[in-house]
């Protein structure tokens, strides 16, 4: 298999083209409503299985979600929400949490808990 090819046809893989140039759209979402909502460049989730690592072009996953930060990064810029619990939907152009209490900023200390 050369270079070129990529792999055989018919597999999903590293060529994937993102929307947005390279952009997830983060949406943090409570029965209180919609808390974030940005474009950014990395997530964190605390899963129930551990941390997990989001980049744009990530294959789909639906995870739960426990008690932890959500973290994201968009330039030098890091910021965090407090969660407490939920379910995580991630496609390769945006992450959707739906929690049930989420809140904070920088730090993700607002949550309460």
């Amino acid at each position: 298999m050369s270079e070129k090819d990529g792999g055989r046809r018919g597999e999903g893989g590293g060529g994937r083209e993102v929307r947005g140039g390279g952009t997830l759209r983060l949406k943090v979402i409570t029965p209180g409503g919609l808390v974030v909502e940005a474009d950014v460049e990395a997530v964190s989730l605390p899963s129930l299985e551990g941390e997990i690592g989001i980049l744009p072009g990530h294959l789909p996953l639906f995870t739960g979600i426990g008690k932890g930060e959500v973290r994201w990064r968009t330039g030098a810029r890091e910021q965090a929400a407090a969660v407490r619990g939920g379910y995580a939907q991630v496609q390769p152009d945006g992450v959707v949490v739906m929690t049930d209490a989420a809140g904070g900023d920088e730090d993700g200390e607002n949550a309460g808990g």
